[in-house]
Formats: structure tokens, sequence, C-alpha cells
């Protein structure tokens, strides 16, 4: 009645043509929230069958769940705090991604091997600040380390001017004599965009589930394929008169005499209930979806078509086939595609192709 089917050949085709997009570097997948719905387990398992270079998760705890789930690559995490466990860090063999003292001076405590510095170039989140870099590689002198920072994706100028604080951070850190094993700044946009900014590594997460990194350009000429398919069912079908209200609040009422089709899928699944002029994929045609979302269904008028009870119903999947979107799901209710396919799910059984 409700599936997501999430393809794992196509996450090793996505993360193959991404290594071949950026080489020589090598490219970590981020396979944190649920490898952003997608399910993190089956997604580290399908990478690691094809040697992935690293993998990259939010904070240890799913670090430590890849780890029991018996994966063997490389792990980094990077949302920490000074009371993590880090000594269980060091056993698994597990890289942290360092922003502050408190965790620095836990993480070397606790004898924990790979550690990367992250710098704030001007995002404004986590690393260290500016007026910091030059005591804590100071504190590292001597010692082995990753370098990194995140890019805000503003606009090109802002990046280059990231990437400049990121190589004034890479002096600060070898003038106090620090050795660098591993720089990485970008991201899925700014790895296909900056080829100067690819470095030894770049982290790729959106781009690795086949899904566009912009809402302002499209990203056809990278190859990249959609691997979730979200899809439903018609339980209900029913021929109204004109005039009918449809779902809370009668935001939509029938122009003439018509067929409603119900879907069981709400926002209990991660459909947006703020949802405005989304379309689903019902027998070949396109129909927006009438009236407001509920908890768990919605309805959509399909006129005269040919409709029947148990007619699949794509939600999203890939465009090129002619399905609707995740970036068109996530438009229509002012968001975008990493929310879409990172909440989306609930009753919904996922199936692995």
């Amino acid at each position: 009645m409700r599936e997501i089917q999430v393809d794992l050949a196509k996450i090793q085709a996505n993360y193959r043509q991404l290594k071949a997009l950026v080489a020589p570097s090598e490219v970590m997948a981020i396979v944190k929230a649920n490898a952003y719905g997608h399910g993190m387990h089956e997604v580290a398992q399908a990478l690691e069958d094809i040697s992935v270079d690293a993998l990259g998760v939010a904070d240890l705890e799913e670090a430590i769940a890849l780890r029991a789930a018996g994966i063997k690559s490389r792990i980094m995490c990077w949302i920490l705090s000074a009371e993590d466990d880090f000594e269980m860090a060091a056993e698994q063999g597990i890289e942290l991604g360092v922003s502050n003292h408190a965790v620095l001076e836990a993480a070397l405590a606790a004898g924990v091997k790979q550690i990367h510095i992250k710098v704030d170039t001007g995002l404004g989140r986590a690393g260290f600040a500016r007026s910091q870099w030059q005591e804590v590689f100071q504190k590292l002198s001597g010692k082995t380390i990753g370098l990194f920072s995140h890019l805000s994706n503003t606009s090109e100028a802002e990046d280059l001017n990231q990437e400049q604080l990121f190589l004034e951070a890479e002096q600060v850190a070898l003038a106090a004599g620090v050795k660098l094993s591993q720089r990485h700044l970008a991201a899925t946009a700014g790895a296909l965009s900056y080829p100067s900014m690819r470095y030894e590594m770049v982290r790729c997460g959106i781009g690795l589930y086949g899904l566009n990194p912009w809402e302002d350009r499209g990203y056809e000429e990278y190859k990249l394929q959609p691997v979730m398919r979200a899809v439903s069912q018609v339980v209900n079908i029913k021929r109204v008169p004109a005039g009918q209200g449809v779902s809370y609040g009668y935001r939509y009422r029938t122009e003439k005499e018509t067929t409603l089709a119900l879907v069981p899928f709400g926002y209990s699944e991660g459909m947006p209930r703020i949802a405005v002029g989304a379309k689903v994929l019902i027998a070949g045609k396109l129909f927006v979806i009438s009236g407001r979302v509920a908890m768990d269904q919605f309805v959509v008028d399909v006129g005269d078509h040919q409709v029947s009870l148990g007619s699949e119903v794509v939600i999203f999947g890939d465009p090129a086939k002619g399905e609707p979107s995740a970036e068109e799901l996530g438009a229509s209710a002012g968001t975008i595609n990493y929310e879409i396919v990172t909440r989306i799910g609930g009753r919904a059984k996922r199936v692995y192709l």
C-alpha cells in the first residue's frame, strides 16, 4: 500500500560516477541521517561492496551503529560533545571531526588516532574560529591530522572567499609544525563546481542519492540517477458532483462532476501538509493533489481518466521516466529535496532493489 523503493545499484553507479567526475580525489560518501532517508546500513553495505573511500556520518552514535552492523570502511563523524565515548571511537577506529577545544582534549586523551580539525571559513556553524587557529594548531604541532571546512553555497564569490580562508588555515597549520593527511572542503555542489576545491577528498551526500544539490540550476549533465522512489496506490474511488469540497478546509472544490481517488500516504509518511500544486503520477498521467494533505491520506481529482482500485501512485521518483521529482515535491512545500527524502517514510515499507 505504501513503499519507499531504494535502488542500491543506482547508489553504486552514482558513487562511481562521482569518483570519475572528481578524480583523482577520494570521495567520502555521506550516509548520515539514515543515509538521507535511504537506509544507512543498507547504503553503507552497498558502498563497502565497491570499496568506498570513506563514509561520513553526523555523530558518534551513527558511526558506532555502522561498526556494529559490520561495516569496516573508514568512518568519520563531526557533531560531537566532550561527553561522547571517545575511547569507543578509538577502539572502533572512527575518525573524528573536531570543532572545539573541549572535544579535542577529550579525543586526544582517549587516544583517538585520526582527527580532522574543522575550521570555520564563513558558514558560521561548527569549526574553530579564525582567532583560534594559531592556538589549536600549536597544540597539535608534530601530529598528522586532517583539515576540513564547509561551504555556504551562497554565491561563487563567497565560496571563493571561503577557499582562500581555508588555504590560510592550511598555512597556519603547516607553520605550527602540523602535518596534513587530507584536506576536504567541498560537498557535492562545490565538488562539481570547483575543481580547485577538490583537494585530496570531497564529501558527497545529495549527489550520491542522485538528487540536485542546487535550487537554481539543473544537474542532468552529471548523469546521476535518483535512487529513491515513493509509491502508493489508489484505495478508494468515487464519483462526485460539481461543488464537492475536498479535505480539510475545502481548499479545493470540484468544478464539475468528476472522480476522486484516495491515496493512503499522508504527512505521517512525510508528505508535506503544506504542499500546494504537488503532482503525482497515476495510470500514466500527472495529477495535482486536490486540497490539503491529511495525516494518513490525500485526494486526487482524476476527472474522467481511467483509474482503478490498486492503481500505482508515484509520489516522486525519476523525472527521466516522466515521474514527479523530489525537487518538485519540495518546491510545492517551500523546501528542498534534502528534507523530502530525509523525512519520507513513516509507515511506508522500505524495499531495497
